[in-house]
């Protein structure tokens, strides 16, 4: 760099005269050129990446040398050794002095997706944070997303318990680890946005340092995650990958992903490890007859006094486990194109909302035991937090309702953090009958569930808990509800039954 070894201030670069992301909306016409070509589209729902400009504030696109910026962190991204030689790593070496590579040697290296904090010696920064981002390989994908996002997670994570005001991400996939440059920025941008959404109050400033060739993706890929107006929402909206994690970004290992292993039978993720063909063999078609079966049994031995209740949980939640890897390695895109259950934003308390659209059930063409295995599928990271559910009975018909067989089945095998978390069921719409025959909470009479529940007879209700924008509420549904309150104010005969 032709620098003075001891780092001459002046060439540091101070965050504070960038311009932001929300700044830059008028320098580079994009957003017109973008709502332009997508203005055919008029879409009835919610981005998942709302415009925010609040969050826009704290980004910086900055293209150049990370090493000069004066962020209270920068990011370093190394091997596993950490003395891996890359065009960012060379960059901070030289500028912050042989101290850092002393300090980097006690460290003892850094596992792949952790991060590593340091100080920053001769950097404008105080402190280097140091990752290690995955070697990329096709086969093994959904493992390599998973790192990355743990990767920028784990930065911010630091960044917010350090308390530090601003960090500076270079690209943490370098050439040689052959990340696809476009997929590993996705995960950056949504990572970073979830982030800053959840927990990220303290952080004033992300600035993505890039170099001149990776400026463009970024450029193309932030209106995505952080649009800088409702135009640019709407207009990227189409853009957005079917594929958007959870609700910090965390990648969803998707049907459609996983990968076939070279021996049948064996599936990667988190399955246990004791003979699997056994297990997957006892979660086969007849699974739910079988089921049943050792849930009575265990019932029975229990009251005989012959198995402890501790032993009963370990075998219940070895069930649920296999349940889950069977529900991780199915191929269950039928079941998701339904639309039936999906998660949308958060409540007014901040917990995750899912919705369960009940006229999108097809009870009788589905196949039960898939759409079990989706459930399972979709719910298992969500249910580790609290959360509610939101269910639409909204115009269904008898071929919509989910036997009360199914119900319990579904109750005995999910795992204790779903009923635990499950913080409200908002029934909206219900009918006299839905409420008199209870025919789907019947099977709760056990659970302490009852009490969870509350019948909400149009959207307004709903919305005193669970703001508008922070649902995706099917067009049908908001018609209906738009009617039936004209029915009511029009003083018709109508009136709708309150609660008991």
């Amino acid at each position: 760099m032709g620098m003075d070894p001891l780092g001459a201030r002046s060439q540091f670069v101070d965050i504070q005269t960038l311009p932001t992301w929300q700044q830059q909306l008028d320098n580079d016409g994009e957003e017109k050129r973008l709502v332009r070509s997508h203005s055919m589209l008029s879409q009835s729902f919610p981005s998942p990446f709302p415009y925010r400009p609040d969050i826009n504030r704290k980004i910086i696109l900055f293209v150049g040398d990370i090493a000069l910026l004066n962020c209270t962190a920068v990011v370093n991204t190394s091997n596993e050794s950490l003395n891996d030689k890359n065009p960012t790593s060379d960059s901070i070496h030289q500028l912050a002095g042989p101290e850092l590579r002393d300090e980097l040697l006690k460290l003892k290296g850094c596992r792949t997706g952790e991060a590593k904090l340091t100080k920053g010696f001769n950097l404008a920064a105080r402190f280097i944070i140091h990752t290690v981002g995955p070697k990329y390989k096709a086969k093994y994908r959904t493992a390599a997303e998973s790192s990355l996002y743990s990767c920028y997670r784990n930065i911010m994570q630091l960044a917010a318990e350090q308390s530090m005001a601003s960090v500076g991400f270079c690209v943490v996939t370098t050439i040689k680890r052959g990340y696809p440059p476009e997929d590993a920025t996705h995960i950056a941008l949504r990572t970073v946005r979830r982030f800053l959404e959840n927990h990220g109050n303290s952080i004033e400033t992300v600035v993505f340092a890039v170099s001149d060739t990776e400026e463009s993706v970024f450029k193309k890929l932030l209106p995505l995650y952080y649009p800088r107006s409702e135009g640019e929402e709407k207009a990227c909206l189409p853009l957005i990958p079917a594929d958007i994690g959870n609700s910090e970004g965390e990648p969803v290992v998707p049907e459609r992903r996983i990968r076939i292993t070279e021996k049948p039978g064996s599936i990667e993720d988190e399955c246990e490890e004791d003979s699997l063909e056994l297990d997957l063999g006892q979660v086969g078609t007849h699974a739910f007859a079988r089921m049943e079966g050792d849930v009575d049994k265990q019932r029975k031995l229990i009251l005989q006094g012959q198995m402890s209740e501790a032993a009963m949980q370990k075998q219940h939640q070895r069930n649920y486990g296999r349940w889950l890897c069977r529900a991780r390695a199915e191929d269950l895109s039928d079941i998701a194109a339904l639309k039936a259950l999906y998660q949308t934003g958060v409540d007014i308390c901040g917990r995750t909302v899912m919705v369960v659209v009940g006229r999108n059930i097809p009870v009788t063409l589905i196949d039960l035991e898939k759409a079990l295995l989706y459930f399972i599928h979709v719910m298992d990271h969500i249910t580790v937090k609290e959360y509610v559910m939101v269910y639409f009975h909204t115009l269904t018909g008898e071929h919509n309702h989910l036997d009360t067989d199914f119900l319990k089945k579904l109750y005995d095998i999910v795992d204790v953090k779903y009923k635990k978390n499950l913080m409200a069921f908002y029934f909206v719409h219900p009918t006299f009958r839905s409420k008199v025959s209870t025919w789907f909470f019947t099977t709760f009479s056990v659970s302490g569930m009852k009490e969870k529940v509350r019948y909400l007879d149009n959207l307004q209700q709903l919305f005193t808990c669970i703001k508008p924008e922070q649902l995706d509420i099917p067009p049908f549904v908001l018609e209906y509800d738009a009617r039936s309150v004209l029915i009511l104010e029009s003083g018709s005969a109508f009136a709708t039954l309150k609660t008991f």
